[in-house]
């Protein structure tokens, strides 16, 4: 036997003492609510290229039976062009169809498709809330969460009922809404993803020209509004030298204004591109000089910039779906870095994995509200996500994400509770609105946006 086969057996025995396999050793059932979305490919490719995932079922799930039956196609194409012929997958518009034995569930869902971004985006405007992507926080987000939340919450009676053992994987925004508000309202277990932490680490690699593995950080505060607070490459501080390009070089600042900007005056980079980060703020968005001067085209902050896109956004998903499934464009059968699949993995394998995700805050983050929402690092083993304990974050960043979180905790209310008042109460509280808008605006605002959305808004009061 060779020196590196027998380094190979004594890793693997020892790994099997701790209770660790190399791969899944048991047949998944996995359930995609909102088949329609563009995470379902990727998503669905990375639990197939999980070592051991051989056998299983897959539920998808939407409510466009047109949407549905594009994503039944595509499945099926990646499970064959995978070899994954131990695999099953069922379709259909019914998720308790599917939801029974589920161990794991992943929520995409996307409640009144294009229906509602021009009002969410348009209503607002008209009182000078301009925002760029309006899903997460302000007016398009609250409203976003208000057709939500009701929707996702029902999911969760039917998990507990169906698959109480089953992990709920969310995407779908306003992530940190959704988390706080079912953690208040279902036992089901519950963890927020989100793919920022991921994509800011490496894009302060490149800024910084380090090469990613050696990139040393800890990042940690709420979902698109984490901060970078250590950042640092083999024991050298890498804030002085990002400060001064930000400071002396005019490109550079300008293809990421809003973040660098504020890390000038707040010391740490923050994990939402400038764009959406600029809505969670009071500074960047209040008179259109201030957009003009700090605010770019598209993510970079440009106005209206999600609702003049997105329709166009669902219907190129749908032909690239189409491109797929006829053979005219190659898929894309490599794992991608969502943490979904990673998960699952983990807690199958007992191989722990490291992740950011949004939970409730018991101690994480001392100096940010208790209960409400946080995202941290998280371990995941077999037993399943493990929170750590952050310690404090700088008192200026605590005081930005406890800014959102105050207006997070009555909009989560709002929608448990389906009250017209205390969603006109969160908005009072939302940093940019409250910045432009007197009191007797919001309250205009928010009942007008309530009429114009009634038909996805019913029981509110």
């Amino acid at each position: 036997m060779s020196e590196q086969t027998q380094s190979h057996a004594f890793h693997t025995k020892k790994a099997e003492q701790l209770g660790i396999t190399s791969s899944v050793s048991r047949p998944l059932k996995i359930v995609f609510m909102g088949a329609g979305s563009g995470f379902f490919q990727p998503l669905l490719t990375d639990v197939m290229n999980i070592p051991g995932a051989e056998t299983g079922e897959v539920g998808i799930v939407d409510i466009n039976a047109e949407r549905l039956a594009l994503a039944e196609q595509l499945g099926n194409k990646i499970l064959k062009a995978m070899g994954k012929t131990g695999w099953k997958l069922t379709a259909t518009t019914n998720r308790l169809e599917v939801l029974p034995g589920a161990d794991y569930v992943i929520n995409c869902i996307e409640v009144s498709g294009t229906s509602c971004v021009r009002f969410d985006n348009d209503i607002p405007a008209e009182y000078g809330v301009h925002q760029c992507i309006g899903d997460t926080i302000g007016p398009g987000g609250l409203f976003k969460a208000l057709r939500t939340v009701p929707v996702f919450l029902a999911l969760l009676k039917d998990v507990e009922k169906y698959c109480p053992d089953a992990w709920v994987l969310n995407y779908t925004n306003p992530m940190s809404i959704l988390c706080l508000a079912a953690a208040r309202y279902s036992k089901a277990k519950v963890i927020g993803l989100c793919h920022s932490v991921q994509g800011s680490s490496h894009t302060l690699a490149t800024y910084l020209d380090i090469p990613y593995p050696e990139l040393q950080w800890r990042c940690a505060g709420i979902n698109h509004l984490a901060w970078f607070v250590e950042l640092s490459h083999k024991g050298r501080d890498l804030y002085p030298l990002l400060k001064e390009k930000a400071r002396t070089d005019a490109e550079f600042l300008a293809q990421d204004p809003i973040r660098l900007d504020m890390m000038l005056y707040f010391d740490h980079f923050v994990t939402e591109s400038s764009g959406h980060f600029s809505e969670y703020l009071p500074y960047y968005r209040k008179r259109p000089e201030l957009i003009a001067k700090h605010c770019g085209k598209g993510y970079l902050g440009e106005s209206s910039f999600y609702a003049d896109n997105w329709p166009t956004w669902r219907q190129d998903c749908d032909q690239r779906r189409r491109a797929w499934v006829d053979g005219e464009k190659e898929l894309d059968l490599d794992r991608s870095w969502e943490y979904a699949s990673f998960i699952i993995e983990a807690m199958e394998t007992n191989n722990p994995f490291k992740i950011h995700g949004t939970v409730i805050n018991h101690g994480l983050i001392p100096n940010l509200p208790w209960n409400n929402v946080v995202e941290v690092p998280c371990f995941v083993n077999r037993n399943g996500i493990n929170p750590t304990r952050f310690d404090d974050l700088p008192d200026h960043c605590a005081a930005v994400c406890a800014s959102n979180l105050r207006m997070f905790d009555l909009a989560a209310n709002a929608c448990i509770e389906r009250s017209k008042d205390l969603a006109m109460k969160a908005l009072l509280l939302d940093p940019l609105t409250a910045a432009v808008c007197a009191p007797s605006e919001i309250k205009e605002m928010t009942y007008r946006l309530f009429d114009a959305e009634k038909d996805f808004l019913p029981d509110y009061k």
